[in-house]
């Protein structure tokens, strides 16, 4: 297998655009990654796109298929991946094994959406054996109140408070105000956090992401092309996908009963241990993380799961300051979901983008010092995880 490039980067600021149809948002990602690949359109072998059931493709999820028909249909091959919230870095991972395998020099992965309004729902189908349907409609639980009992468990096991909850977004928009591409860019107090209003107990506004539109792009391209095009290019050190274990410590934990030290996403556990392993380092070798935080839980559990810290030492370390850009352990340097919203499709290329800009030097005021190596994680519907290491 050939060693990967990641040659070009774009990206359409996150926000709510009702003015803007969903192709010309993703045509500003596109045209930015082309343009900072020094790449054109014809010299594009194949499309993998993240793709959506809320806002593209024909009303079939068919993304790549829009934006082949928006750039130009030159006949090349496209392929639409849908992994919930783990879509653009799924489509990432099909966009690197095709430039690794040596099926196409030139790859172009896109992930855009328009979400609706309100709390993000199932597919409406009234399906007993759909895990889903039976969660959200007959038991009345959507993400917030998921993402609840997974807090108030941490709350139990280890004794983490709403001022250490409230304490991860206040650091979030800490770094997210000097992010250009970010929707939330105001500062925020521990007191304004703790303040807003109580959504689903113990998490409060300021503590979840809301739903955005946006959209990413990346340029990927073999070692040769690569050094055709750029002296010192991001190279894609690993992409691993991974599915939820049966043994998944997470449906037993919603009881919210105390008990021992567990993997809650196993799917995120396993994805980010193959990506590591692929990359020849440890969890303790990474410069900076992007992590999946659609709620300030997951900032503090997911790195003691995969064991860049001790369990239940995350609270200590975030008022510490260690978790900001310049601290030993960066995470979320962009500001991550809490100052961006979600845009499903989108997320895993953002973080993608933000990996690569940072290891560039590019990253303005939110820049981790000397960073070399850089991991974006994210989780999706149906159990689907991924994890994405790229090396300068």
């Amino acid at each position: 297998m050939g060693e990967v490039a990641v040659l070009g980067i774009g990206m359409h600021p996150w926000g709510k655009f009702p003015e803007k149809n969903l192709n010309s948002i993703c045509r500003v990602a596109v045209d930015a990654a082309l343009a900072d690949a020094g790449v054109s359109w014809k010299e594009v072998g194949a499309v993998a796109a993240a793709s959506s059931r809320f806002s593209g493709g024909k009303g079939w999820g068919l993304n790549g298929n829009d934006i082949v028909e928006d750039m130009g249909s030159t006949g090349l091959p496209v392929y639409n991946l849908s992994a919930g919230c783990a879509a653009g870095s799924n489509a990432f991972n099909v966009g690197h094994m095709m430039v690794a395998s040596g099926a196409h020099d030139v790859v172009l992965v896109v992930g855009g959406e328009k979400m609706p309004k309100g709390f993000i729902q199932t597919s409406g189908l009234e399906d007993e054996t759909d895990p889903e349907y039976l969660r959200q409609r007959c038991v009345g639980l959507p993400g917030p109140g998921f993402w609840a009992l997974l807090t108030r468990q941490r709350m139990e096991e280890f004794g983490t408070s709403h001022e250490d909850l409230a304490a991860v977004a206040v650091k979030a928009h800490k770094v997210g105000t000097h992010n250009e591409n970010a929707r939330f860019r105001q500062l925020f107090s521990l007191e304004d956090i703790l303040n807003s209003n109580m959504v689903s107990d113990p998490l409060r506004l300021y503590e979840i992401c809301p739903v955005s539109d946006g959209a990413a792009a990346v340029v990927l391209c073999s070692e040769e092309y690569a050094r055709k095009k750029a002296s010192n290019p991001v190279w894609a050190a690993s992409s691993a996908v991974a599915t939820a274990r049966f043994d998944d410590g997470l449906p037993r934990g919603l009881g919210c009963v105390p008990s021992p030290w567990r993997t809650h996403h196993s799917e995120a556990r396993i994805s980010v241990a193959k990506a590591l392993e692929g990359a020849g380092i440890g969890p303790k070798d990474l410069d900076l993380v992007e992590l999946q935080d659609n709620t300030v839980y997951y900032e503090l559990a997911f790195p003691e799961e995969w064991g860049m810290c001790e369990p239940g030492e995350s609270e200590s370390l975030l008022h510490q300051g260690e978790t900001l850009p310049n601290g030993s352990m960066p995470i979320n340097p962009s500001g991550g979901f809490l100052c961006f919203g979600e845009a499903t499709t989108a997320q895993g290329l953002f973080q993608i983008c933000e990996v690569a800009w940072q290891l560039r030097g590019e990253a303005g005021e939110r820049q981790v010092p000397g960073a070399k190596i850089g991991m974006a994680q994210s989780i999706g519907l149906g159990g689907n995880g991924t994890a994405t290491v790229l090396k300068r």
